[in-house]
């Protein structure tokens, strides 16, 4: 007969490693996603971490949801939206880019021109185009209507070409 605590003991170690699997798999991710937004590369792992941190306080009911993944990318996104809204301090390239291994090829100029869109443009922009997220998805995360999405991205495409000189392609989805 197994005893009660040995069941809990078991539940823990298995919701630990749930955890860890979690982590290991969306950690890096939402650091960039955070970063697009900062553009202060050593907040963003702060504000990663954080939402971790959150993540790990809250693992009894956020483990039952469908995507605990998405619950912590939320969570991480608005503290970076916060954060640039209190934050608006520019920050060398250097520091908000430093070369990571397995970073996605980088365009200055384009993240240049990210950083002057608002902090929710930059979230819709970073979980949208660079996280390959749906717009239902980023709506979910951005806790708006995917007709907010839309406008944002529509914002912030317009607002980019005009900062790069490019065309706005009035067919882009979003």
């Amino acid at each position: 007969m197994t005893s009660p605590l040995g069941d809990r003991k078991g539940e823990e170690v298995e919701a630990a490693e749930e955890f860890q699997w979690l982590f290991a798999h969306e950690y890096a991710a939402i650091v960039w996603s955070a970063n697009v937004v900062l553009h202060d590369y050593s907040r963003a792992e702060e504000i990663a971490q954080e939402a971790f941190v959150r993540l790990l306080q809250n693992w009894t009911k956020v483990s039952r949801y469908d995507r605990p993944g998405a619950w912590v990318r939320r969570v991480a996104i608005r503290l970076a939206i916060r954060a640039a809204k209190r934050e608006s301090r520019l920050v060398s390239t250097d520091r908000a880019w430093p070369s990571i291994e397995d970073a996605p090829p980088l365009d200055l100029d384009l993240m240049t021109a990210i950083r002057q869109l608002s902090p929710k443009q930059r979230a819709a922009v970073a979980l949208y185009y660079i996280e390959d997220m749906t717009a239902a998805e980023t709506a979910e995360v951005l806790d708006c209507a995917v007709a907010t999405v839309s406008v944002h991205l529509h914002r912030a495409r317009t607002r980019l070409a005009e900062l790069l000189g490019e065309e706005v392609d009035s067919h882009a989805t979003g």
